[in-house]
């Protein structure tokens, strides 16, 4: 990974080599104050990071006060246009900002909420969509959103904080358009050192979204670019934060419990194999070591094609083999399958305890 410029978001570090953090959004306001905490401390359990919260009007900025009680998660206020909102988020304790130093007036009111951010040690995230590039950029580019504008865009703010010797900032380069999210990141990593954070925007729907997060943001963190990733879902935010897991298990960045292999059945599977691996994903929630755990739908090849797992079971006509890396250790019929593998598992992780 590119070694980043580190921000510090509460307890959590942003670039530098940290961990990439996982960040999602809460569907509340934080005047539903009990609602967005109850929502915000599942996001944590579930293994977000980092929340972010739409701050817009006062009430809402007062409502951060007692929100910032009840969570113990870094929470993130959204602010956009009205300066005087970063500065009562500033007052409530939020852990950092998220604006667009060009949309929130004059200069001196930018130079307001730097002053305050930069006395509490309160990052700055400068986010640029590009469905929101000013008409000038839209022009200048062929009046059309383009990475080079959106990247023009992002300087420009950071010149604005720079400019008021300001440093602690994230940015943030996101279209609902995959290739132009790609090229945009990839433009601004080569020109600044600041972390990045990743996401698609607007992505769509559980099943397409994921798809189009894991191809933008997967093929970004593979050329070792992004810092911090949000998957923006129509859906459950938690399910934003399970799809994050998963990409950054799947590109080798960060390893949340078990991870399952399971081949595609075929002519040659004799079990019920994707009622098998379904009920084996379920079961696997439990454990909290990063091991591999495969089901595979054929007795003979199956151990031998998941010779990496570390545990695994392949099912036969009435009976089937659990395997550990590629090795049978017994064989047992077909509907013993399952809590055989459990109890392998089970054991290893008690063994890994003592």
């Amino acid at each position: 990974m590119k070694k980043t410029r580190q921000v510090t978001v509460g307890s959590v570090k942003i670039g530098g080599g940290a961990p990439i953090a996982v960040q999602s959004m809460s569907t509340f306001s934080p005047v539903d104050t009990a609602y967005a905490a109850a929502q915000i401390n599942a996001l944590a359990k579930e293994g977000a990071d980092i929340v972010r919260m739409a701050v817009p009007d006062r009430k809402a900025a007062e409502a951060l006060k007692e929100l910032r009680q009840r969570v113990s998660i870094p929470l993130v206020a959204d602010i956009h246009f009205d300066y005087r909102l970063a500065l009562t988020a500033i007052d409530a304790g939020i852990d950092a900002l998220r604006i667009n130093p060009g949309n929130i007036g004059k200069r001196e009111n930018v130079v307001k909420v730097v002053t305050q951010a930069k006395e509490r040690h309160i990052p700055i995230r400068i986010g640029v969509n590009a469905g929101s590039l000013p008409e000038e950029l839209l022009d200048k580019y062929g009046g059309h959103p383009t990475a080079e504008g959106m990247v023009e865009g992002a300087l420009r703010h950071v010149k604005i904080l720079e400019e008021e010797h300001f440093h602690d900032i994230v940015i943030s380069v996101k279209a609902t358009d995959v290739p132009m999210m790609v090229k945009a990141n990839r433009l601004l990593s080569e020109q600044l050192n600041y972390p990045l954070h990743l996401g698609v925007t607007e992505a769509g729907t559980l099943y397409r979204g994921t798809i189009k997060s894991a191809i933008g943001i997967g093929a970004l963190l593979l050329d070792g670019i992004g810092d911090t990733i949000r998957i923006s879902l129509t859906d459950d935010p938690l399910k934003e934060v399970i799809a994050a897991k998963e990409i950054l298990s799947m590109v080798g960045m960060r390893q949340y419990g078990p991870t399952l292999i399971s081949c595609p059945t075929c002519g040659r599977t004799q079990v019920n194999l994707i009622e098998m691996a379904k009920a084996v994903e379920e079961k696997i929630k439990k454990f909290k070591k990063p091991v591999k755990v495969a089901v595979m739908g054929c007795a003979v090849n199956g151990p031998g094609e998941a010779r990496e797992a570390d545990f695994g079971i392949a099912g036969g006509k009435g009976f089937g083999h659990v395997f550990r890396k590629g090795k049978v250790i017994c064989s047992v019929p077909e509907e013993q399958l399952i809590d055989r593998l459990m109890e392998e598992i089970e054991k290893y992780e008690m063994e890994e305890e003592n």
